[in-house]
């Protein structure tokens, strides 16, 4: 599985590089990555966190799903087992794409999975991104960096996401819903 979605990652990077008409190098700068992880990525190897995946989604200007999800079927079903699970690199934080937007819609779908510890602190996406949280287990503060909100299960919250914004889990098995669109 992680094979096959470093290989979707990697094909989907370098689409979306093309079509932009950036080379390694102007990707790699714009992103704050190095041109040897974009290299990296874009033969299959390597395996990113969060924050590059959104890092290169904001340097080509598309959502992070697009970088991510396979072309869906007219019906899907994703085991929670098998969804594609990204994690991570300075939270215990673990994204899995449910739903990426089709290419008339603004929205992506991710559950998230996280743990107490070091809260998930986010750059502002995308100008016009605006981030919904449905909070299915445990207790969180969530939100504007500035200002998280304390959510508990069945709260729902809606914040900028094109500002910065926290996800700071207080219990074990923290469970969200997180659906994040641009307008």
């Amino acid at each position: 599985m992680v094979e096959q979605l470093g290989s979707r990652i990697g094909s989907a990077i370098k689409r979306e590089r093309t079509a932009a008409g950036l080379t390694v190098s102007e990707l790699a700068r714009r992103a704050g990555i190095s041109k040897a992880t974009v290299s990296q990525l874009e033969s299959g190897g390597g395996n990113p966190s969060v924050e590059t995946l959104w890092a290169l989604g904001d340097a080509l200007g598309v959502p992070f799903a697009r970088l991510v999800d396979e072309t869906p079927e007219p019906v899907t079903l994703i085991r929670a087992a098998d969804a594609p699970r990204i994690s991570s690199a300075n939270s215990s934080y673990v994204a899995a794409l449910l739903s990426a937007s089709p290419p008339n819609a603004r929205r992506d779908i991710y559950l998230v999975h996280v743990e107490p510890g070091s809260p998930k602190s986010s750059l502002p996406h995308t100008r016009g991104t605006v981030e919904h949280v449905i909070l299915m287990t445990g207790t969180a503060l969530v939100g504007p960096a500035a200002s998280p909100l304390a959510m508990s299960p069945g709260d729902y919250l809606c914040y900028p996401g094109d500002a910065p914004h926290i996800f700071d889990a207080q219990d074990e098995g923290t469970t969200a819903v997180l659906i994040s669109e641009i307008r």
